[in-house]
């Protein structure tokens, strides 16, 4: 029975019902999480941690006196990547989809500033803005997320909202449009590895939008025509041209321009079926493999983890594309098929690259492996990406 002040006899009233209301939604929150999503992107970060420490430790021209520098920072920029994340899922990809405008013109603006005396090279790339305190932003990292979140918006709009079965030939040009700007800019710095990523993104989210086969195709025709343009037009600058030179004849300079990918295969092949043992790895010991903490952290794996610890990153990152897949499927809203479609596109593509270069199936192209390598700007972006996954998750209709 209740009392004639609202309260119940077991002392349960309005204050009482509302804090219980909360901890339902917190709790009903946490369980519809995509657990093996965040699973497989912890034990990424982990396996991670482990094969940074092991790739800079004796590297004195990285490290100096401390041996854990890049240990700590990796550490860090993984929690505030998770932090991130929680950002993301707070906020909601629906609420972030108004805010697109503004996230499209700050990501924008903070590309055009690489082009500016403040952009950086660093590892051969222009494409980084140096902050100071050794801490660094490379811009086009975060313009792959406002290309998903800027196309979805667009692809999405009028057929989410009822007045279309799939977005119209004017609707998929403005898309188009949009990312055009931004991977223009990236590819004057040159950076042409992000430029890949983001062809493959925008090819992912046409396909995932429903828009006509011909954009489809036509995409294709003018990436295969640009890419000719490109290379006539001398717009990639020598070290580039000499690593696609490099992958189509791997003989050629193996002491200069085919150094890497050579080291790198030296590193796998010898790790064999269980690897040599964690900071055991004589290529990495011995630094004989450049830029190991970043774009070659795999050969760390291949050598000291052998195929075992080297398929068990492959078994990762297809758990994670494959519950990416199950959001983008299961989703009632375009728009959030679009935004999982195009993260998918993103990893899927940059995983491949990543391994492939190091296997020599795949020109070097300066990406690193999400989740795994080092690098705070890339750290930070991939966890975003599953804030969105999440987001996604979890604001379905309970009835889909």
């Amino acid at each position: 029975m209740a009392g004639n002040n609202g309260f119940s006899v077991s002392g349960y009233g309005p204050e009482r019902s509302s804090m219980a209301s909360r901890v339902f939604a917190r709790d009903s929150l946490v369980r519809r999480l995509d657990w093996p999503i965040l699973f497989a992107a912890i034990a990424l970060s982990v396996i991670g941690t482990a094969l940074v420490y092991s790739a800079t430790r004796n590297r004195t021209e990285l490290v100096g006196d401390d041996q854990y520098a890049f240990l700590i920072k990796h550490i860090m920029n993984t929690g505030i990547g998770i932090a991130l994340m929680a950002g993301t899922i707070w906020l909601g990809h629906r609420t972030l989809r108004t805010a697109v405008p503004i996230l499209y013109g700050i990501s924008v603006f903070l590309v055009l500033l690489v082009l500016t005396p403040l952009g950086a090279t660093i590892n051969g790339a222009h494409a980084w803005i140096v902050l100071g305190g050794g801490f660094s932003l490379q811009p086009s990292e975060f313009v792959k997320i406002t290309i998903i979140l800027g196309m979805a918006m667009l692809l999405a709009a009028r057929v989410d909202a009822g007045d279309r079965d799939h977005p119209d030939h004017r609707t998929v040009l403005q898309a188009l449009g949009l990312a055009a700007v931004p991977i223009v800019i990236v590819l004057l710095m040159p950076d042409l590895g992000s430029v890949m990523v983001m062809a493959m993104i925008v090819l992912g989210v046409l396909l995932a939008s429903g828009a006509s086969n011909r954009w489809v195709f036509g995409l294709l025709g003018t990436g295969a025509a640009g890419a000719i343009a490109v290379w006539q037009l001398g717009v990639l600058d020598d070290y580039q041209i000499a690593r696609f030179a490099a992958f189509a004849n791997p003989a050629l300079d193996p002491a200069g321009v085919g150094y890497n990918t050579n080291q790198a295969r030296i590193a796998i092949g010898s790790g064999g079926l269980t690897g040599t043992g964690l900071f055991k790895g004589s290529q990495t010991t011995g630094q004989f493999v450049p830029e190991q903490q970043t774009d070659f952290v795999f050969t760390v794996a291949g050598e000291e983890l052998g195929f075992a610890g080297a398929g068990l990153i492959l078994l990762l990152l297809g758990v994670f594309l494959w519950r990416a897949c199950r959001i983008a499927r299961e989703t009632t809203e375009l728009y959030g098929t679009i935004v999982a479609a195009g993260i998918i596109a993103w990893f899927a593509f940059q995983s491949f690259e990543n391994i492939g270069m190091t296997l020599g199936i795949m020109p070097v192209a300066g990406l690193p492996l999400p989740f795994v390598s080092y690098g705070g700007s890339s750290m930070f972006a991939v966890w975003v990406a599953v804030g969105l996954l999440q987001s996604i998750k979890v604001q379905r209709p309970m009835s889909a």
